[in-house]
């Protein structure tokens, strides 16, 4: 068994779940995501959880089931609480600011980078060396941060450029320093 896919979902107050077909629909006080499944697999709802079962025991089906559970959990998540990433701007005059909705970073380049955020993604700059990502879907933040983070990867020898929070960048000494 799936030790992933055989835990039931809770669902707090204040959220709804909807299913239709193949489609899990969530509710919540941040938003609505909706979600299509694989049509293998059989979701349902019991009181106040959600149960993913599996149709049998073959390989394709066992990689489904705990899958299948985790994007219905990380919808629900997403519409309660929200996620977010922070990156962090390390370099001399690496720096970012908010002009409205988009950002402008200065990451050493000949000109600023411009950032819009897509729908229902929220970015903000508390500190000009910080960028936050904010957002209901799990995947949509992860990939705007790793947009971000894209534009100057961490540099081994000097150790600037954008990485995310608490993330370590393993230094390597340069040819000529012993």
């Amino acid at each position: 068994m799936s030790r992933i896919g055989i835990k039931p979902i809770k669902i707090p107050s204040g959220v709804s779940v909807t299913l239709e077909d193949n489609r899990v629909t969530v509710r919540g006080p941040k938003g609505t995501l909706s979600n299509e499944i694989h049509p293998d697999m059989h979701v349902y709802i019991e009181e106040d959880y959600i149960k993913v079962e599996r149709p049998s025991d073959v390989k394709k089906h066992k990689s489904l089931h705990g899958l299948t559970r985790t994007l219905i959990d990380n919808m629900v998540v997403g519409v309660t609480e929200g996620y977010q990433k922070t990156l962090e701007l390390s370099g001399v005059g690496y720096r970012a600011a908010k002009s409205g909705e988009k950002v402008i970073l200065n990451l050493g380049y000949s000109k600023p980078c411009e950032i819009i955020p897509p729908d229902g993604i929220e970015i903000d700059v508390p500190v000009p060396t910080q960028v936050v990502v904010r957002g209901i879907d799990k995947q949509k933040v992860g990939q705007v941060a790793a947009d971000i983070r894209r534009l100057r990867p961490p540099e081994p020898y000097r150790g600037t450029g954008v990485r995310y929070a608490g993330e370590t960048v393993k230094r390597k000494v340069a040819k000529g320093a012993k």
